[in-house]
């Protein structure tokens, strides 16, 4: 097979995943080198809140192992298939294709699948089992921001507080209102650090978000490429017999007409009698006809076959649509 359009070579019916390996990375480079840029500006906001923002950031990092991990586990699963495809003996398959095993060395044995939308659909469900931790993350990654900021409010409102009571009453109006901003200064000045919890959460959630979208490609075009690779043996094998019917109906029908045009021929060259001519006639009619009957009876089975086909692709389109909805 060729190769695909992102450039992927592929030794099989399945591509490596390494174009959407290569997105993640490219992503990671561009934000670090984002983050190096602004680190005089980073660093004070970070250090308002060394723990919950060291807190976050760990998190982040689990979340980009697991994001990588969902990519990488797809390339032990690709070259399992191809090696399959390719005729070549494998001794133990990978997790993921452990159960599709016997159906996948079927396949490359040209042997009939049955069931494959099944085992199929229980692809699609363990791919995005593997996706649901990282999309937990991203929640928990905003909450984390969320639940700084309000710390950082609530430890500004309580030095509000405390300065208010702190002033003592009856004195001069200029000194107690120099008192009262002497003593806001500091609370003041560090409420837009305590928003620094939110500004590391939310940007941690969009690179942990443009992650779990690369890990997700990944998965659709193992499954659809696997799917496409697995139908099409199935349908080729189902437009066999069907394009082998086909074929034999209309030779039987054109050789009885030939048989039919030949005697009358043989008729007129000989100068036979009307009435032998008559019943060659009679004879090349019923090959027409016959020949015409044969060449409905075509049309009606690839006409039968084609709406199998597409009551089978509908019937495809609604497990996926369904499988789509239980996803969100």
């Amino acid at each position: 097979m060729a190769a695909r359009e992102t450039g992927d070579d592929k030794n099989g019916p399945l591509a490596q995943p390494g174009i959407y390996l290569g997105r993640m990375v490219i992503f990671l480079i561009l934000v670090g080198f984002l983050a190096f840029i602004l680190f005089r500006q980073i660093t004070p906001a970070f250090l308002a809140n060394p723990g919950l923002n060291g807190l976050i950031l760990g998190v982040l990092l689990i979340a980009v192992l697991i994001a990588f991990g969902q990519v990488v586990r797809l390339f032990r699963e690709t070259a399992y298939v191809n090696a399959v495809a390719s005729g070549a003996q494998v001794k133990k398959p990978p997790a993921l294709l452990a159960p599709m095993a016997p159906m996948i060395a079927a396949r490359a044995g040209g042997a009939t699948l049955p069931g494959t939308t099944g085992y199929l659909d229980t692809i699609a469900v363990r791919l995005d089992e593997g996706r649901e931790i990282l999309r937990y993350i991203a929640g928990i990654l905003i909450l984390l921001g969320l639940l700084g900021t309000f710390w950082g409010l609530i430890d500004t409102l309580s030095a509000v507080g405390g300065v208010i009571k702190g002033m003592r009453g009856g004195g001069d109006a200029g000194v107690m209102f120099d008192e009262l901003k002497s003593g806001l200064a500091v609370p003041l000045s560090g409420i837009g650090l305590a928003f620094s919890a939110s500004l590391f959460g939310l940007a941690s959630s969009l690179i942990t978000g443009f992650l779990e979208l690369q890990a997700g490609q990944a998965h659709a075009r193992f499954h659809n490429e696997l799917q496409d690779w697995l139908m099409s043996g199935a349908a080729a094998q189902e437009a066999a017999p069907v394009a082998a019917a086909a074929a034999s109906r209309p030779a039987a029908g054109t050789q009885e007409l030939k048989e039919a045009v030949d005697r009358l021929s043989a008729l007129v060259a000989e100068g036979g009698g009307s009435r032998a001519a008559t019943q060659a006639m009679t004879n090349l009619a019923e090959g027409i006809q016959g020949l015409v009957q044969h060449m409905r009876a075509e049309q009606q089975m690839i006409r039968d076959w084609v709406e199998a086909q597409a009551s089978r692709e509908r019937e495809l389109k609604q497990v996926l649509d369904r499988l789509g909805r239980e996803r969100v």
